[in-house]
């Protein structure tokens, strides 16, 4: 059997204005002015704690005090303006009738994964099959945290005929070191930088041509 594994941010849900001002929350807190939500976007895809040393570089010596107070405001306004991408539910409800197994693989952090999940009860999807920031002992664009969600599909190995979807070079190059295909999610906003996707698609449908 198939699996197919997807980023969270960019991918699954539009997540960029609660991610943008969460990150200036804590600025203000701190008694910084607010960065661009573009700025602070371009930072998103390896991890709070990176996202945060970069958005707060005046502050990136007091990490453990940074993420504190990041956390605390993430999980007051997370779902303040969420929202799933077009097609999502519909794309993976026709994936999993196709026979797929299905799993996350992000890096946002694992209450802010979860919350997320239970929020759009997307867990009928995915099972425990999802590692998100800090379950892994690497980030993306390791394959480890591959390889452990993989594992969490009842012992799946990866073939060459496994996914990873994903709007960040992070995701893509993740799934090139695991030796899987990989879609770039071009409506995400992430960077392609570099990197080679296996193929690019401008909606969350477009899976379903490749993915038979």
């Amino acid at each position: 059997m198939k699996a197919c594994f997807f980023d969270l941010d960019g991918t699954l849900a539009d997540t960029r204005a609660d991610l943008a001002a969460t990150v200036n929350d804590t600025r203000k807190e701190l008694g910084l002015e607010p960065k661009g939500q573009e700025e602070i976007l371009s930072y998103v895809g390896r991890g709070a704690k990176y996202l945060l040393a970069n958005s707060i570089p005046e502050k990136a010596e007091e990490k453990d005090k940074l993420f504190e107070i990041f956390m605390l405001h993430y999980g007051d306004h997370m779902l303040d303006s969420i929202e799933l991408y077009p097609g999502v539910v519909e794309t993976l409800e026709e994936l999993k009738a196709r026979g797929w197994k299905l799993g996350v693989n992000t890096a946002k952090p694992a209450f802010a994964t979860h919350a997320i999940i239970e929020h759009y009860n997307l867990g009928r999807f995915f099972g425990n099959a999802v590692i998100a920031g800090g379950d892994s002992t690497e980030m993306k664009p390791s394959p480890i945290p591959l390889q452990d969600c993989s594992r969490r599909m009842g012992g799946h190995l990866l073939t060459p005929e496994d996914w990873m979807v994903g709007d960040n070079w992070t995701d893509i190059k993740c799934a090139a070191n695991a030796g899987i295909k990989s879609a770039f999610c071009s409506f995400g906003f992430g960077i392609l930088a570099d990197s080679s996707p296996t193929v690019t698609i401008t909606s969350f449908p477009d899976l379903l041509k490749y993915l038979l």
